[in-house]
């Protein structure tokens, strides 16, 4: 599947996408893989992973999700969600309405989880 595929009639949730997609690549090379339900980037390991919950939840959503795997619970109460999936690996979700919410702390974010999985 493409990005064009995974964001047809999806314009919003695009747009903050590719803002999201520029601040991952600033942080250095990153692979991307698209599939049905979400959109991961992984250097050695998958660290981000972008999804729609308008796909999978009723009601009024974000656009967009940013579901990030750090190493260490992040205390921003910015996060929707942090799981603990694997000891010492949490999984955090943020919601994303505007592409200005990818902001220095998203950003500060972004670098930890692209660290870790190189």
């Amino acid at each position: 599947m493409t990005l064009d595929e995974f964001f047809t009639g999806q314009l919003e949730s695009r747009r903050i996408f590719e803002a999201l997609q520029a601040a991952i690549l600033a942080q250095g090379p990153a692979q991307i893989h698209v599939t049905k339900s979400q959109v991961a980037f992984r250097r050695r390991v998958a660290f981000a992973w972008a999804w729609m919950p308008g796909m999978y939840l009723r009601g009024k959503q974000a656009p967009l999700v940013l579901t990030l795997s750090l190493r260490r619970r992040h205390p921003s109460p910015r996060w929707k969600e942090i799981v603990e999936p694997v000891k010492g690996r949490f999984t955090h979700h943020l919601e994303l309405r505007t592409s200005a919410e990818i902001d220095a702390e998203v950003r500060e974010y972004l670098r930890e989880a692209w660290e870790a999985a190189g």
